[in-house]
């Protein structure tokens, strides 16, 4: 947990995370922390942030930026519009439309995570589990971030 912690300030550190973005992690981390009859289930001592999707105004340019700042490839397209960057894995996920600038949805990777023990494990917390779209599996926060849940 302290790695993530970690990287959560980084991020907002470098500008990469809004104040809020920071706050929810925390906060998502803390109610993880404390759901110890679920540790067993679902291993949220183990999450790491998979990845960050974000809305680009300019697919092209954005892609061009990763690559010449960080080094990072193309790891995989959804479609024409959803490009994965990385460096053999996905970092961040970047999807042409509007608003441009925004985060659209962070992901946790948990291993061994499934949706069926993952949607009873949220439901019973008072949260709607969303399936669908290409954010798969996830649920929002108490500002509606969408937070995906992975399988790590």
């Amino acid at each position: 947990m302290e790695l993530i912690i970690s990287k959560l300030l980084s991020g907002y550190e470098k500008g990469q995370l809004s104040r809020r973005d920071l706050i929810s992690g925390l906060a998502l981390l803390a109610a993880g922390g404390t759901a110890s009859a679920a540790q067993d289930e679902i291993a949220f001592k183990d999450a790491t942030i998979d990845h960050i999707s974000i809305h680009v105004a300019d697919l092209q340019r954005s892609i061009e930026f990763y690559q010449k700042m960080f080094g990072f490839s193309v790891v995989s397209r959804a479609d024409p519009e959803i490009v994965r960057l990385g460096n053999g894995r996905i970092l961040v996920s970047i999807n042409h439309g509007p608003p441009a600038g925004v985060i659209d949805h962070f992901a946790l990777g948990i291993p061994r995570f499934n949706t069926e023990t993952g949607g009873r494990y949220f439901t019973e917390r008072g949260a709607t589990p969303l399936q669908g779209d290409y954010a798969g599996f996830h649920i929002k926060d108490p500002d509606g971030i969408n937070v995906q849940i992975s399988q790590r």
